[in-house]
Order: C-alpha cells, then structure tokens, then sequence
C-alpha cells in the first residue's frame, strides 16, 4: 500500500485537472539507477500493463507496477510548501540508504545498479 497526504493528494488532483485528461492516473515506479542503486518514478499516465497494481489513494488513482511494489510497501508521499517553492517529499521504509537528493535508495537486501555519476 502507498500512502499519499491530504496535501499531496490535493496537489495531485490540482496537477490531474489543469492537464484535462480525463483517463489519467498517477504512475509511480521504481527502476534500476541513480546515486544509491534504485530511482523513483512518478507521472501521469493512460495506459495499463499486465502486472500493475492498482490502488485508490485519497481519492487519487494510483498504479504501481507489479515488481516496483515489493520496494514502494508502506512509501509515504508528501508535498511540502517552502519559500523556494513546493515539492513532493518521499519517505521510504523500505530503503536503508538515499541518496542526498532523496531520488534514490536502496535497501537491506537489494542494492540496485548505482549510476556513476552523483545525484
């Protein structure tokens, strides 16, 4: 299960009408890469594949691909207001190590394939 925040999921909702899609969902994913060993997704997306997984959050649609979920089990998504601007903030319980960027993990069992270059 992913947990989304009320104000994440505001902000999801926000995104999702200003692109006037009516089909779209919130993709989110994991794949191999980044400065710890595995890269976060997270976008808009219309199509299904065979292996999804597919949740309601908040009021949100959401997918996750079938061999991302084992990494993404119990991941917290937040969006955060600041003077710079706002973000989505991640928090992973599954992860033992990120990156400083916080766009990248890995975990006890699985170390992923580190990009060489840093975040």
């Amino acid at each position: 299960m992913v947990n989304i925040s009320e104000s994440a999921t505001d902000k999801i909702q926000e995104m999702l009408a200003a692109e006037e899609a009516p089909n779209l969902f919130l993709r989110i994913g994991v794949q191999e890469g980044g400065c710890s060993g595995f890269s976060y997704g997270m976008g808009f997306d219309d199509e299904f594949h065979d292996n999804d997984k597919q949740m309601e959050v908040g009021g949100v649609k959401v997918v996750v691909d079938g061999d991302s979920m084992k990494y993404l089990n119990g991941l917290e998504i937040d969006w955060k207001e600041s003077a710079m601007g706002g973000g989505f903030t991640i928090n992973n319980p599954n992860a033992t190590a990120t990156c400083g960027c916080g766009s990248s993990f890995r975990t006890a069992t699985e170390a992923g394939n580190p990009a060489a270059e840093p975040c």
